[in-house]
């Protein structure tokens, strides 16, 4: 959930503070905006009640340039809590002659995702590069590059044993041969199932 809470600086008059939003409800870090409308100022900002517990600031001190703005990160981390907590991001400026209190309630974070309708609908083939021939292949047959890989490997090896055998001759090579093949069988039926 993206928020963002501005608070207008010297707008009406020098020192002032007008806040954007009465109150701010929120389930994770938000973004406070000081934005100057005139002179440049520096802004204290602080967190009260039970918001300093789970927020955090990076530093309470900003400077606001003359018509410009600083972005101010609050840091909240709801996910160890159980029930809303209610707090106040407190704004002052003019050495705390003018401040303005935003009350910030921050609630549990959802322990589920919300799913909508939307991800029950089949993706549409133009959302993404069309599949190769070799994909199409491996997909439907169940297997991925990495078992065909060693299926080719098994059956060089078995090629090579046969070869072996049939140039050496003999009832022990071709054995062993008969060995090799059968190994190399067993492997990929174990591999492919």
């Amino acid at each position: 959930m993206s928020t963002e809470v501005t608070v207008h600086v010297n707008r009406g008059s020098s020192d002032s503070l007008e806040p954007s939003v009465d109150s701010v409800e929120t389930r994770g870090s938000f973004d406070l905006r000081l934005k100057s409308h005139g002179a440049p100022a520096h802004v204290h900002c602080r967190l009260d009640g039970g918001l300093e517990r789970i927020a955090a600031l990076e530093t309470p001190n900003y400077y606001v340039e003359g018509d410009g703005e600083t972005i101010v990160p609050v840091h909240v981390s709801a996910e160890a809590i159980d029930e809303p907590i209610d707090g106040a991001l407190e704004v002052l400026t003019g050495y705390g002659a003018e401040s303005v209190v935003v009350p910030v309630t921050v609630g549990p974070v959802p322990d589920g995702v919300d799913v909508d309708e939307s991800f029950a609908e089949p993706r549409r083939p133009d959302s993404g590069p069309s599949p190769t021939g070799l994909d199409r292949l491996l997909s439907s047959n169940g297997l991925d590059p990495g078992t065909l890989a060693i299926a080719v490997l098994g059956l060089v090896v078995a090629a090579i044993g046969t070869l072996t055998a049939a140039s050496i001759g003999g009832p022990v090579a071709t054995a062993g041969a008969v060995v090799v093949v059968a190994g190399v069988v067993a492997a990929l039926l174990l591999l492919v199932r």
